[in-house]
């Protein structure tokens, strides 16, 4: 079973990332076998984000939102295929983007988790 899910992660009115924890959930529930997940996970033309209206810093935001996914679907054993957006506002805005850098993610994470550019060709099985 393939999931793909495209954000943005978060409502228009809030940068809490209920939507996220949502589909955080129907992951754990259905284990899909690779869940494909599309940016923006923090959208450059989200309200809170025009406004510099953050807690943090657009790299801790995009982190915490990483942490959540990755250890939030830890026990479905999903692989989990994240390829950024022109929209993330942490990321380069070049085309072809390359793959986020995420240098904190746990060593027990690395098999299933894969950072791939945009564009890319993901061969599944």
């Amino acid at each position: 079973m393939v999931l793909v899910a495209c954000g943005p992660y978060t409502t228009s009115d809030s940068i809490a990332y209920d939507p996220l924890a949502d589909l955080v959930e129907v992951i754990c529930r259905d284990r899909p076998d690779v869940c494909v997940l599309f940016g923006p996970f923090l959208d450059a033309k989200h309200e809170q984000v025009e406004n510099c209206q953050l807690l943090g810093s657009f790299a801790e935001v995009f982190k915490l939102c990483m942490k959540t996914i990755i250890e939030g679907t830890r026990s479905a054993g999903s692989q989990l295929v994240f390829v950024p957006s022109l929209r993330d506002v942490h990321h380069d805005y070049v085309y072809p983007q390359p793959p986020f850098l995420y240098p904190e993610l746990p060593k027990d994470d690395k098999p299933r988790v894969h950072f791939v550019s945009d564009p890319c060709t993901l061969d599944v099985d």
